[in-house]
């Protein structure tokens, strides 16, 4: 054996934890461990990316401080930080965040489903690790950030604020969260629409197995209102692409209604309806200044986190 080769075989392979976690495979995330765990691994991963890359302006401190700039009010400068820290910082209350958003997820029956059984998270396991990342993200920008989960109505709300404890409070309803019941994200965004009191950002993600028309509506609605809205839309590998041969079954999870077909048979026509489905949601939204994210689950967390920075970037 050459040296060349000895030390090739001697170098150990990276391990998962050496790995920026934003850019791991869901089914390695999924190995990691819990979703508090995870979610900041991921951020941190993706924080450290964005410092090695042209983009700027993304704090990294907790909106329940920031530092002090002059100008700002002595009165409000935390003196313990400044004893553990040796610098100013300012104490920064709810109403001084930069922005308010929404996290709407949905839980219903659908979003439990996976087209490959221990090879692939559901899309909920998905929709909950991008909900938690996102969240921490917000609160580290110093925006208040609450939660609403739905199904065919609303099951679980958290009323927006900003800091570490508030995200800890999101980490534990996210994690008490369990797929049941049909989807109507018209109810729940026409609920919050309701609550909402001052403009910010409303964050749907969904696999929008829905009435499209409904949930556009209600959509456009929100815009109306003036709310800047970001829609993910979670896609399993299996919902776009039927396998080559074989019997399947179309099985409606929500109804448990059964359709069995031949694969090859509606291969290509199946292909060409999910596409143009997507497209459709796409053009859809597009005019009406709502931006649609298509996010796979076999894909890496960067993608969306990708899409929310340049969106919340063009806020300010």
């Amino acid at each position: 054996m050459s040296t060349e080769s000895a030390d090739r075989t001697a170098t150990p392979r990276a391990t998962r934890r050496d790995r920026r976690a934003d850019l791991l495979k869901p089914h390695e995330l999924a190995a990691l461990g819990g979703l508090e765990f995870v979610a900041r691994h991921v951020v941190e991963g993706f924080i450290a990316g964005l410092h090695r890359s042209p983009h700027r302006g993304f704090s990294v401190e907790f909106a329940e401080h920031r530092m002090y700039q002059p100008g700002d009010d002595l009165r409000y400068i935390d003196w313990r930080m400044y004893g553990r820290s040796d610098r100013y910082y300012i104490k920064q209350f709810e109403e001084e965040t930069n922005l308010r958003s929404y996290l709407l997820l949905d839980v219903s029956a659908s979003m439990s489903w996976t087209s490959a059984e221990g090879v692939l998270p559901p899309k909920l396991w998905y929709a909950k690790q991008l909900a938690a990342s996102l969240a921490l993200m917000l609160v580290r920008q110093g925006d208040a950030v609450g939660l609403l989960t739905f199904d065919d109505a609303m099951r679980s709300h958290v009323a927006p604020r900003g800091g570490r404890r508030h995200w800890h409070e999101l980490i534990r309803t996210l994690e008490a969260v369990r797929g049941s019941g049909r989807t109507d994200p018209g109810s729940a965004l026409r609920d919050l629409a309701g609550r909402l009191r001052r403009r910010g950002l409303v964050i749907l993600i969904s696999d929008l197995l829905v009435d499209p028309e409904a949930t556009r509506l209600a959509l456009r609605f929100l815009r109306h209102r003036g709310h800047e809205v970001l829609v993910f839309h979670l896609l399993d590998p299996g919902e776009r692409e039927l396998p080559g041969v074989g019997e399947v079954r179309f099985v409606d999870p929500e109804t448990d209604e059964e359709l069995p077909v031949s694969a090859a048979d509606v291969r290509r026509e199946y292909r060409e309806a999910v596409e143009h489905a997507l497209e459709e949601w796409r053009r859809e939204l597009a005019p009406q200044g709502i931006e649609y994210v298509l996010a796979g689950t076999d894909e890496p967390m960067a993608h969306a986190l990708r899409a929310y920075l340049h969106k919340r970037e063009r806020l300010g």
